[in-house]
């Protein structure tokens, strides 16, 4: 090819269309002509989601790549038209793109762009430059229909019909790990359940499913005509779905018909409920023989515990002895394996309240002797002098076939100074004291939902001058030692925990550490694997905060929330962190100063193909 003189600066080049050598046709070029930089974007301030586009919101991280992808989407000429034919010369490539970092509360973002343009043939310019978004507050779909009045379509009302509230403390931790709440509108209480509002049945549906996964359910369904449309045939309804949970809980005393047994693999008539998943999961106290009961089998004949699990039916028994018991497999009891079967032991208990009055002592077989040692406090059953429905228990308890106690759980820690009464001694100063000293002495804490009372509640506390100041305090205090019951039940069950999340209590455990530097005693002899270890506990729970805020996003992690519930997107990350885990580069505050807006187009030798962390981004 022959060479000519350049005609701008006269250096000696290899002819070209233009006679132009590549750095005067660099200066002369501007290859970011046509891509915009300045866009807004729109943000919820109620949820945290940005828009994205046809109605769409989602929930993205400050510096993230979700974030980024959305960026570039709101930067016009990075990609044409869609049916427009470019040649090779007019196609715009993205190879870079990355933060520049901007004050928190300035309500912009900067990205710095590079691209790359072929203006001639073997002529590859490169180019950078900053493009400025500006975030604007707009209300998302969900957040608006928070603050209108009937805005919900569907509603999910869970109820269980029992006298206390353990089952459902426990559903809502598993709700707050699994994030089932997510898309709810609002949460209503009452005393027998709970009310969760959506804004579509989509949603209510999903939300069902979860509770089908987790507790035996029974569904009905109705719905309520709202409005119509004759002349576009369009009706608008409100759906109510009544979900009645199961009215078994943990530590129910069953007594099964003796057909219901044999179909469980031959298990004892006289059965623990050991806890509540999708099924109904069964113990025989006395051999540690397990078995489930699906929901449907339940349905079809309910059953009705002969001892509920209720504060006032259970008694505080002081461990004086024990010996371990070994059993033999036979085919009766082939689903007690034998690491079960090598915790059963023999237990010498008297009750805490004849200790000093009488020398009454029982000698049972416990499923939970391996956890107990002398002296420690259990709770139990006593079977001796309680009254029991079915006519043929009471025929086999007159032949010996029924134990005087039936142990249930060993109390730990401050809950073992509690007292265990019902009825007149609930209200004891003594009680509560302990039972603020036992939650104060806690390594660990839950997360709550943010629920609001519901109308029946609301009606009590406007019509309290018509009750008793003694039965309000007595209202009051009852939900509070069902949650004490609860704490108590995820302490001595290491198999509950791992379907919860548990939070460290810093102060608490700061203060447990300088106390145990100052105590040398150690129990080597201690068999006891049920309780709480700190490896089980989680960070970053501050109980300051308001109670979990849930988000509608779907398929992203929930946000944090500030006290006054704004969102906090980067509160788990330093500056430009979370810009170097998605391996995006990040222009820091110090570095800031020598960014141009534009750079001079340079010429490259050959053209970069896109990160392949942007190119599905465009």
């Amino acid at each position: 090819m022959p060479k000519v003189l350049c005609c701008m600066c006269g250096v000696l080049m290899e002819s070209n269309a233009a006679n132009t050598c590549s750095t005067c046709l660099a200066s002369k070029s501007d290859i970011t002509r046509g891509i915009s930089t300045e866009a807004t974007l729109h943000q919820c301030r109620g949820c945290g989601r940005w828009h994205k586009d046809a109605g769409k919101w989602v929930a993205c991280e400050l510096e993230s790549r979700e974030l980024m992808g959305l960026c570039l989407g709101h930067v016009s000429g990075l990609k044409p038209p869609k049916g427009h034919a470019s040649n090779q010369q007019d196609k715009i490539r993205l190879v870079d793109a990355g933060w520049i970092w901007t004050e928190p509360h300035s309500m912009r973002l900067k990205v710095r762009l590079t691209v790359q343009r072929e203006v001639q043939a073997g002529t590859i310019l490169q180019q950078s430059f900053t493009a400025n978004f500006t975030v604007r507050n707009q209300q998302c779909l969900e957040c608006a229909a928070e603050f209108r009045q009937g805005t919900w379509k569907s509603v999910v009302q869970v109820r269980q019909r029992v006298t206390h509230k353990r089952t459902f403390l426990y559903l809502e931790q598993l709700i707050l790990k699994h994030g089932a709440h997510r898309g709810c509108l609002s949460i209503e209480t009452f005393r027998d359940g709970m009310d969760f509002y959506f804004p579509d049945k989509g949603k209510a549906a999903r939300f069902i499913c979860f509770l089908e996964s987790v507790v035996p359910i029974k569904l009905k369904t109705s719905k309520k005509l709202i409005s119509t449309d004759i002349k576009s045939n369009i009706a608008n309804y409100k759906f109510t779905n009544l979900a009645e949970i199961c009215p078994l809980c943990k530590d129910d005393l069953l007594y099964l018909p003796a057909k219901t047994a044999r179909n469980l693999g031959n298990i004892a008539r006289l059965v623990l409920v050991k806890n509540i998943s999708e099924v109904i999961h069964l113990l025989d106290p006395l051999t540690g023989q397990t078995a489930s009961m699906s929901g449907d089998v339940f349905w079809r004949d309910p059953l009705r515990p002969i001892v509920t699990a209720a504060r006032s039916r259970m008694t505080r028994y002081v461990v004086l002895g024990k010996e371990a018991v070994f059993l033999r497999q036979n085919a009766s009891q082939r689903t007690a394996n034998r690491k079960q079967r090598s915790r059963l032991a023999r237990l010498t208990l008297a009750r805490e309240e004849d200790l000093g009055s009488n020398d009454a002592q029982y000698e049972e077989q416990s499923h939970v002797g391996y956890l107990m040692k002398a002296g420690d406090v259990c709770l139990g059953y006593d079977l001796k002098d309680t009254a029991l429905s079915e006519d043929d228990a009471e025929t086999v308890r007159a032949n010996g076939g029924f134990p005087n106690v039936i142990v249930i759980r060993k109390l730990y820690g401050g809950a073992a100074a509690m007292e265990e009464q019902g009825g007149d001694d609930l209200h004891d100063d003594s009680v509560a004291v302990a039972a603020a000293a036992a939650k104060k002495n806690r390594i660990w804490r839950l997360k709550r939902l943010q629920v609001k009372a519901g109308d029946e509640d609301e009606t009590m506390m406007e019509t309290g001058e018509r009750m008793s100041k003694k039965k309000l305090a007595k209202l009051a205090e009852q939900e509070e030692m069902d949650e004490e019951d609860f704490m108590r039940e995820v302490e001595a069950d290491k198999e509950m925990r791992q379907n919860i999340n548990l939070y460290k209590a810093q102060d608490v455990i700061a203060k447990k550490a300088m106390d145990d530097a100052m105590d040398d005693e150690d129990d080597d002899d201690d068999e006891d694997d049920q309780a709480i270890q700190l490896e089980e506990l989680l960070d970053n729970l501050v109980l300051d905060d308001p109670a979990d805020k849930p988000t509608a996003a779907e398929g992203n992690a929930a946000p944090a929330f500030s006290e006054d519930g704004t969102l906090i997107l980067s509160s788990m990350y330093e500056e430009g962190e979370r810009a170097a885990k998605d391996g995006i580069h990040y222009v820091s505050r110090e570095d800031v100063r020598n960014v141009r807006d534009k750079d001079a187009p340079v010429v490259v030798t050959s053209q970069s193909k896109p990160g392949k962390d942007f190119s599905d981004l465009l």
